[in-house]
């Protein structure tokens, strides 16, 4: 039997911002190619920034975007591997560290993520385990970050397993 040939497809969002009041942003996403859409994501920082927090913070949607994107992909190739995947939740930690010296601007780095995947339905360990590791290449966010940041966990049982 052979394999058949490799598909490739690009995944295109572009945007347009605009600063309309002190830090609120206002965003166009346009997905291209496939299944075109646009959406409206505002934006403001809370007072502590300088915002008035009249929108999600910029960071909210990254955090949402990242466990989205994975439990997309978790029930996306649930299916497609044959796995038992009833229904799942996915616990995602963004960390990061600021550090600003007087009143300089701050400068950030990434710590880290972790994303607690709890998976239900009759699959194995094993199999969850892969379906895990498929949908971690699959996610468009998870590949775009710095390798080694993203840490996942299964539970089993009661305990989360470390998959990393």
């Amino acid at each position: 039997m052979s394999t058949p040939a490799a598909t490739r497809f690009d995944v295109i969002f572009e945007t347009e911002g605009a600063n309309t009041s002190k830090f609120r942003n206002d965003c166009t996403v346009h997905k291209r190619g496939r299944g075109p859409a646009t959406v409206s994501l505002p934006s403001d920082e809370g007072p502590y920034h300088g915002g008035d927090g009249t929108a999600p913070y910029p960071l909210a949607y990254f955090a949402s975007g990242l466990t989205t994107c994975i439990m997309t992909q978790l029930r996306a190739f649930s299916k497609r591997l044959d796995v038992d995947v009833t229904d799942f939740t996915v616990n995602c930690k963004c960390q990061w560290e600021a550090t600003q010296v007087g009143n300089a601007p701050y400068e950030s780095r990434g710590i880290g993520f972790t994303l607690d995947i709890d998976l239900h339905g009759g699959a194995s360990v094993d199999d969850k385990k892969r379906v895990i590791a498929a949908a971690t290449k699959g996610c468009f966010v998870e590949v775009i970050i710095q390798p080694g940041l993203i840490k996942h966990r299964l539970k089993v049982g009661n305990e989360w397993v470390a998959l990393d």
